[in-house]
């Protein structure tokens, strides 16, 4: 779907270690990978940056040095072809199966339209969510989509209607890590909580897990990244395509979040996240990334100004992350007159860097600095 397959011709074959397409990955694990690392068939950080934003289903111009720290964890910094297409059939595997879970709960949540499914939680026995209102709770199943978190409650072998809420309405959400336990005891970290002005009471989603608080940090994070979607649009007077746009850009951003955290078990927060508007917030001057990329986005379709050097790209800034969920089979917009062909381009500036690749690299290295700055005077 995302890619044209290639097997490395010069390493050898071990049927042993066949994945489900039939293809090898010749080992088990990305540590092993790491140790064929050869400096002549990998790629470095700056070259994946420049050119891996082209295809913006892959890699976000915003995120997209993020990304390749995730992939490069294990091998020093080098990218080998091997876990760069680990990740791509991951982000596959993902879009696909993202695809095939519209169908089976549409009916049960009724969606609106343009509403996508981004993930769903709490189907397998041995891994519950449980949603905790006072000292009350309950198992089921939770859903993310575009627009809300749907939490639907285990019956009787059936679920109840869901409970929807809402991410895309300014109701003073608010979304933050939590304690949780038994009759409203704050023992376990492994909570989201999520209050706003639609709901009585505080509402806890619990992720249990036996180690640590990965499952939990992972929804935190992603529901933030619709939740600052929304308020980014909000605070912006975006037509409908822009709208679109930067939604389309934060559900891209989750599928390659998940793709990263189950092909090679991480999962990046904070400073590393792989989610464009949750980094935005992190960092202490990401408000610089969004007024570039509202700057962007207000290009989107524009007339070039006669005789302006950079008219020729401007004539190509169009919405690409809306182009590419129209052609991996998803539609936010249900009459929209899109030009596909447009997608070839990607998020480009040749012979230039791009603006927002500026705005992150100035907003991380003023994080350094003030990072820097606050440990000298610590040791003080």
């Amino acid at each position: 779907m995302i890619h044209h397959r290639m097997k490395p011709a010069s390493l050898p074959v071990n049927s042993k270690g066949e994945d489900e397409d039939g293809w090898s990955l010749f080992y088990s694990t990305t540590t092993s990978m790491a140790v064929q690392v050869d400096d002549t068939i990998t790629v470095g950080r700056e070259a994946f940056a420049r050119i891996a934003p082209a295809c913006p289903a892959v890699a976000d111009v915003i995120t997209v040095h993020n990304l390749f720290d995730s992939l490069t964890a294990s091998s020093d910094s080098r990218l080998h072809f091997l876990i760069y297409d680990k990740y791509l059939r991951s982000l596959d595997k993902i879009i696909r199966t993202a695809k095939n879970t519209q169908g089976p709960l549409i009916s049960n949540l009724q969606l609106a339209e343009g509403e996508i499914i981004l993930d769903v939680d709490g189907t397998v026995p041995i891994q519950p969510v449980l949603q905790h209102i006072g000292i009350s709770a309950w198992p089921g199943r939770l859903t993310l989509t575009n627009h809300a978190i749907y939490f639907e409650s285990l019956g009787v072998g059936l679920y109840d209607k869901a409970v929807i809420y809402d991410l895309a309405s300014d109701m003073k959400q608010v979304i933050k890590p939590e304690l949780t336990g038994p009759l409203g005891a704050r023992l376990f970290d492994k909570a989201v909580m999520y209050k706003s002005t639609s709901v009585a009471e505080p509402v806890y989603f619990e992720f249990p897990e036996f180690k640590g608080n990965s499952r939990r940090d992972y929804w935190l994070d992603v529901c933030l990244e619709i939740l600052h979607a929304h308020r980014f649009i909000q605070k912006n007077n975006f037509n409908e395509t822009q709208q679109l746009e930067v939604l389309a850009r934060a559900i891209l951003g989750i599928f390659r979040c998940r793709a990263v955290r189950e092909a090679l078990c991480c999962f990046s927060s904070h400073y590393k996240t792989l989610l464009a508007f949750k980094l935005a917030e992190s960092l202490p001057r990401g408000d610089m990334i969004l007024e570039t990329l509202s700057s962007r986005l207000a290009l989107l379709n524009a007339t070039p100004v006669s005789g302006s050097p950079r008219g020729k790209q401007q004539l190509r800034l169009s919405p690409v992350a809306l182009l590419t969920l129209c052609q991996l089979g998803f539609t936010l917009q249900k009459e929209a007159n899109l030009d596909v062909e447009v997608l070839a381009f990607g998020d480009l500036w040749a012979g230039e860097t791009n603006p927002l690749e500026i705005a992150v690299k100035q907003s991380v290295s003023d994080t350094g600095k003030a990072e820097a700055a606050q440990g000298n005077s610590g040791q003080k």
